[in-house]
């Protein structure tokens, strides 16, 4: 009976560390090494508006199927005061691909616009609740706070040419519009983040 009460307390426990920041809940700030070798924070890197934070990464093949879009999406709301931050959580000496350095190279090659952070010590999407590569959490901006506007998948499909409903960019419409996004929340759809096993 007493391991069964360890185990639903480690459960929980597990459960609340992952816990997803819903819309409508504030969303943590956060200082990471962009690919530039600086360190950026979110209230810095945000817009006047909010931020497009997504957790992707290099070796993902969705997160490489939204790449192009990505960008689309940085070019077309950055202006309008939402920046994409892109940052990368998963641990290297798991996915060797998606060291520091192969994200420098990649950034590099695919002429990104936009900072790529590097979520060293994972510290950063368990505090958000990510669990998926590409992962999107639209973010309203008041002051130096944020609040979480849209969470979710950019779109759904990764087949750009089969994509019905564009969520994210709807998100973003319905907010500068002075309306609550609908959906507020989807299924983020791409690979699991790469987590090191601990001892």
């Amino acid at each position: 009976m007493k391991k069964a009460i360890m185990l639903i307390a480690a459960i929980g426990l597990a459960i609340g560390s992952y816990a997803q920041i819903a819309p409508g809940y504030r969303a943590p700030g956060f200082e990471l090494k962009n690919v530039d070798g600086k360190m950026l924070s979110l209230k810095d890197g945000a817009g006047d508006k909010g931020a497009i934070v997504i957790f992707t990464c290099n070796t993902c093949p969705v997160s490489q199927a939204y790449e192009q879009r990505i960008i689309e999406l940085d070019n077309k709301y950055r202006n309008q005061g939402y920046p994409v931050i892109a940052i990368n959580p998963n641990d290297p000496e798991v996915s060797p691909g998606d060291s520091f350095e192969n994200m420098q190279k990649r950034a590099n090659d695919k002429n990104f616009p936009f900072p790529y952070l590097f979520d060293e010590g994972q510290n950063v999407f368990p505090a958000y609740g990510a669990t998926r590569t590409p992962h999107v959490y639209l973010l309203k901006r008041d002051g130096n706070n944020f609040t979480a506007g849209y969470v979710g998948a950019i779109d759904d499909n990764q087949r750009i040419g089969d994509v019905e409903e564009k969520f994210l960019e709807n998100a973003i419409s319905a907010l500068l519009s002075g309306k609550t996004p609908e959906p507020s929340e989807t299924v983020a759809v791409g690979c699991g983040i790469k987590v090191k096993k601990k001892n």
